[in-house]
């Protein structure tokens, strides 16, 4: 595959290199007064300085830890929840399924960002995004297993392996998940960028990471009153977070069933 998507992991990737190393490569400390607030990019500061006098390029090299752990934590969790519930209930079908479907109906009637809004009262920002992705995201991932996996459940490799007398858990974990490797992947992806973008929400909004601390989402509500003065203190982390988004929905599309020929 060529074009953008085929692109998309490499870009992923560079992301990720950014993200674990970029902070040894930072020129000055994130938190460290070099120049006149809002000075466009020259020699000293590449990328220009903040409303502090800081280092753009060295907070943007340091910010997106905290962002994409938290993340990555809250994406892990919801397709793990989703996956299991949906095997459940592609599995078992009758009142199981019916049960599932009606906590899937449930979660999915309050929208994820004014969930992660009122959870952010009363828990620390980082636990908040993990706590509502994991609510909003696992009746989705929930969903499409269950379908997938009650087709499967008719399928002739399951029912061989019913026959030859291994057990629904055995049965589940060695022909039903791994035929679902691709799907799950791909919902992952998405799951990962819901989080991604509620985590950028809450920071913009003040309830995620608090200053002086370097993050990328956090930059944006920073910078943007001096936009006018150092556009890219405030582009530079959009762009991020743009292609960071972008790079992981296109790397779930690629990942998607049927993308490799297989289910």
């Amino acid at each position: 595959m060529t074009g953008p998507v085929a692109a998309a992991p490499v870009t992923a990737g560079a992301i990720a290199l950014l993200v674990l190393l970029g902070r040894y490569a930072a020129p000055h400390d994130p938190e460290q007064q070099i120049g006149p607030p809002w000075s466009p990019p020259d020699s000293a500061a590449p990328l220009g300085t903040d409303g502090l006098g800081r280092d753009v390029l060295s907070r943007v090299l340091h910010g997106g830890t905290e962002l994409l752990t938290v993340s990555l934590l809250a994406a892990v969790v919801a397709v793990s929840c989703g996956t299991v519930l949906g095997l459940a209930a592609g599995w078992a079908g009758g009142p199981t399924a019916r049960a599932v479907a009606w906590l899937c109906d449930l979660l999915l009637a309050v929208p994820a960002l004014v969930l992660a809004l009122v959870l952010a009262v009363a828990l620390p920002g980082g636990t908040a995004v993990v706590v509502a992705s994991v609510l909003s995201g696992t009746p989705l991932t929930a969903r499409v297993v269950a379908g997938e996996s009650a087709r499967l459940r008719t399928s002739g490799h399951v029912h061989a392996a019913l026959e030859r007398g291994e057990t629904a858990p055995s049965v589940l974990a060695r022909e039903v998940l791994p035929a679902l490797r691709g799907l799950v992947t791909a919902d992952a992806g998405l799951r990962l960028v819901t989080a991604l973008q509620i985590a950028a929400a809450l920071a913009v909004l003040g309830l995620g990471p608090q200053p002086p601390e370097a993050d990328w989402a956090l930059m944006l509500s920073e910078n943007l009153p001096g936009a006018s003065l150092n556009p890219v203190a405030l582009l530079a982390p959009a762009v991020l977070l743009a292609g960071c988004a972008w790079a992981l929905a296109a790397a779930a599309h690629r990942a998607g069933p049927g993308r490799d020929g297989r289910p």
